[in-house]
């Protein structure tokens, strides 16, 4: 689900095309496979929809962006390089600064759009430099199958260093109250309502209200919200991150429009920190498919 503006600039286009929506630059492809629209602030995917699914896509997005320098709720923000306020110690030794860090503010260049497959492949990179010692590069592949996104970091600085980050997926369901998680049966979390206690998973996951909850997981994931079973793959990841507000209320966002998505994140979390040497890179990866039929 997505906002109507943003929805009416996708139906309008034909083929590929750049548009201004929310006071941002948004690519945005409308093609037999189907479609898709990324945010430049953000290298931000808003919406995926396959020709085959006849839904409203699969990512949700607040109907009430904020203006930039602020940034969408919505889609599949970037967090990097640190999750939540877990700032790594040299940018930021009393973890002050913008949550979920830097690059969901930055601008980002569109270096490359390819063809492939029946669908699309876009390459990003931040415009400015956004760290003293790590470079992230963001790639988005969609067709009419799936869509994955990946976040790489590569470190080219001189000392060793601790990351996390996370994808942020915003899925769009019918009732987040009403949703079922698949596959997280025994794992250990972290209940971050619950001052970050350790409990264990009995059973799939109902949700059935507000949650916070930080998985010790990299299983793959089925999520089933009464209309569709949709599929969510990670990669680079052993931290799955479980979020719905309830009706704690959002600045940006309705407590009844926030019932329309459920967060299931690839994450690097305290749980699973990436120590990055000089020279090495990390790939955060997700995605996103129908469940195929048995």
């Amino acid at each position: 689900m997505i906002p109507e503006s943003l929805a009416a600039l996708i139906d309008e286009t034909c083929g590929q095309r750049r548009v201004s929506w929310a006071g941002r630059e948004v690519w945005i492809a409308n093609e037999p496979w189907g479609q898709l629209a990324v945010s430049l602030q953000g290298a931000q995917p808003l919406h995926f929809r396959p020709a085959r699914d006849d839904g409203d896509g699969w990512l949700w997005v607040t109907p009430t962006p904020q203006d930039p320098p602020g940034t969408i709720r919505g889609g599949i923000p970037l967090c990097w390089p640190w999750f939540a306020n877990e700032r790594t110690a040299d940018e930021s030794p009393d973890r002050t600064g913008p949550m979920h860090g830097l690059a969901r503010q930055a601008d980002w260049h569109l270096e490359a759009v390819d063809e492939h497959e029946g669908g699309v492949e876009l390459h990003l990179s931040p415009a400015q430099r956004l760290h003293t010692q790590l470079i992230p590069r963001a790639v988005i592949q969609a067709n009419g199958q799936r869509l994955h996104v990946e976040l790489i970091t590569e470190h080219v600085g001189e000392t060793p260093i601790k990351t996390s980050g996370a994808l942020h997926t915003y899925l769009a369901v019918s009732d987040a109250h009403a949703c079922r998680v698949e596959g997280l049966a025994g794992a250990r979390f972290l209940d971050k309502l619950a001052d970050f206690a350790e409990r264990e998973q009995q059973g799939e996951l109902g949700v059935r209200g507000g949650l916070d909850r930080i998985y010790h997981s990299n299983a793959t994931l089925m999520l089933d919200d009464g209309q569709r079973r949709l599929c969510i793959a990670r990669q680079g990841s052993d931290s799955a991150v479980i979020w719905q507000p309830g009706e704690i209320p959002l600045t940006d966002t309705s407590i009844d429009a926030a019932r329309r998505f459920l967060c299931v994140e690839a994450a690097n979390t305290r749980l699973d920190p990436v120590w990055l040497v000089p020279g090495a890179q990390h790939l955060l990866g997700t995605t996103l498919s129908l469940e195929t039929p048995s």
